[in-house]
């Protein structure tokens, strides 16, 4: 396409991507495919990694899909050999510059986000599905790889005082007059989502978190968008990148996820039939990426009726027999807004 050929002629196509999220081993855990790219591109990677991971992703294609949700099942099963069950969409994205090259030819593609959740099995069976997915070239990986400040489990990540803030500061200072045009200064914006100045954290704000290190330029698919040969030397680039603007869809699914689960039993849908209540205070820790006091957690569970038990006892932990409980599913038409509330948000304030 030339530079005289007009923006409003140029064609638009719809991709489907898919955030597909589990807990294992005490991890919150996404679906990754990978996909080659050029020598340059890899060069632009945080840890000079010469694959890119992907979520899993396609072309929506009228012809061959009945509906968008359709689509994006076939193009997952196809890329990971994964049936996927519970599923929602998140958002549309279509953003100039989602490719490596920001003025490449072809289709504008506005790209469909939807949040996919399921339950990883331990034992023969997991081990098998980990051989498929690896011979597709796709594999699970801790979603803290993309964003390690987000994780606050074992209490506020060293990363966030010797790295990030004083990076952040450092852009502060080069901020110009377009900066005075928005709603919220750069000052602002940094006290409220990395909980400075007495602002508590707040988990929700993974999305805003990650757009604010774009704009420092802090992550890697600043200078990708922007087809840059490379970044500045001795440059800080956080977490691990990934394809096109696929790190900021698993950014708004993990939002997503962490915010419904206070108001939605939804975190059922990464739980075994049957679980102790350590492995579902496990799992909700995972996710929200903060320590939850485990009397307050079980207060919150039995007050919410969510579970009951089924007479049975896992002696898995080695330890005393710990009572099996499942989802008491009826809890779904007894009231609109069945979730765990957590209380207070974060972890108290960064400075």
């Amino acid at each position: 396409m030339s530079d005289s050929t007009p923006r409003s002629s140029r064609s638009i196509a719809i991709g489907l991507n898919a955030a597909i999220i589990a807990v294992h081993d005490l991890m919150p855990v996404i679906l990754e495919i990978n996909l080659s790219v050029s020598k340059d591109q890899a060069d632009k990677t945080a840890d000079g990694q010469s694959i890119l991971g992907a979520l899993p992703y396609g072309p929506f294609d009228p012809g061959r899909h009945r509906t968008l949700e359709a689509g994006l099942r076939a193009w997952v099963e196809q890329q990971t050999a994964l049936k996927l069950g519970y599923m929602e969409q998140l958002y549309s994205f279509g953003d100039r510059g989602r490719a490596f090259d920001a003025e490449q030819e072809g289709p504008h593609e506005v790209s469909i986000g939807y949040l996919a959740l399921t339950h990883r099995t331990d034992g023969p069976q997991s081990s098998d599905s980990n051989e498929a997915l690896a011979a597709l070239g796709a594999q699970w990986r801790s979603w803290y790889d993309y964003f390690p400040w987000e994780d606050w489990r074992n209490g506020r990540p060293a990363l966030l005082d010797k790295t990030i803030l004083p990076a952040l500061l450092d852009w502060l200072k080069s901020a110009g007059p377009e900066d005075a045009h928005r709603s919220l200064s750069r000052e602002e914006r940094m006290h409220l989502f990395f909980g400075m100045e007495g602002t508590p954290w707040d988990e929700e704000r993974v999305l805003e978190r990650y757009e604010l290190l774009y704009e420092a330029g802090l992550v890697a698919e600043f200078y990708s968008d922007r087809g840059a040969n490379h970044q500045p030397e001795n440059s800080v680039l956080l977490g691990r990148a990934m394809q096109m603007d696929h790190r900021r869809i698993l950014a708004t699914a993990i939002s997503r996820l962490r915010g419904k689960i206070k108001y939605r039993p939804i975190v059922f849908e990464l739980m075994a039939e049957t679980f102790t209540l350590t492995q579902l205070q496990a799992s909700v820790e995972a996710i929200s990426g903060r320590h939850l006091h485990k009397q307050n957690f079980r207060r919150l569970v039995e007050q919410g009726q969510l579970v009951e038990p089924t007479g049975m006892h896992s002696t898995a932990t080695g330890g005393r027999p710990a009572a099996l409980f499942h989802f008491r599913r009826d809890v779904l038409a007894e009231r609109p807004a069945p979730g765990l509330k957590l209380g207070g948000r974060g972890n108290g304030s960064s400075r």
